[in-house]
């Protein structure tokens, strides 16, 4: 009976250490991130730094026109939170960084200004008009928060130019911002400083 009841025991032991290292690397993760909760009291944005200033104008045809269409979005993008990457297989939020819309739709924006600042491009921000430009500049946000492995926030942007007469550009943007602490204050200047970066790159290959 005495060796039954170890022999027991050890199996026991055996199914709860998996959960109780889970459970560790869960804890020690909760002052940084979240999985739901109440907004908090300030929200995230997307500010460009490259504008186009006041009174200035732009004017041409359709067919001299660039839309900047909102980027497709993975799953965890599709949301108000700001992802963390915990690992290949894990994902969770940073606590109390909500964005004040969706990425997407933010990124979406900034991309329209940046290049809207460089001067050598009528781009139309409207829904209607934005599908009756000869050019349109698509894509996918492929990847817009946070690593916790790397401590550092990543955007990457998969461009896609559709020009007039039908020729097809693709182009792989990323830029990454490392040494970042996981609370939300961080993250959005950080995240802002990525986004702005991409958009530069972006500006400048389209020309």
């Amino acid at each position: 009976m005495e060796l039954a009841d170890r022999l027991r025991r050890t199996r026991v032991a055996g199914r709860l250490l998996p959960l109780a290292l889970t459970l560790g690397l869960v804890l020690a993760l909760s002052g940084c991130v979240s999985l739901g909760g109440k907004l908090p009291d300030q929200l995230l944005t997307l500010t460009a730094t490259a504008t186009a200033p006041a009174g200035s104008s732009a004017s041409g045809t359709v067919n001299d026109a660039l839309a900047v269409i909102e980027p497709g979005v993975p799953q965890e993008l599709d949301a108000l939170r700001v992802p963390v990457q915990v690992n290949d297989t894990s994902i969770a939020y940073i606590k109390d960084a909500v964005w004040v819309e969706k990425p997407a739709r933010l990124f979406q924006r900034l991309l329209s200004e940046t290049i809207r600042a460089g001067g050598t491009r009528l781009v139309l921000s409207g829904a209607d008009e934005q599908y009756g430009a000869a050019t349109k500049l698509t894509g996918h946000l492929l990847a817009m928060g946070y690593d916790a492995r790397m401590q550092a926030v990543v955007i990457r942007y998969e461009a896609v130019l559709t020009a007039p007469g039908g020729q097809i550009s693709t182009r792989r943007f990323e830029s990454e911002v490392p040494g970042v602490s996981a609370d939300a204050a961080a993250v959005g200047r950080a995240m802002n400083e990525a986004a702005n970066d991409v958009a530069a790159q972006v500006a400048k290959w389209i020309g």
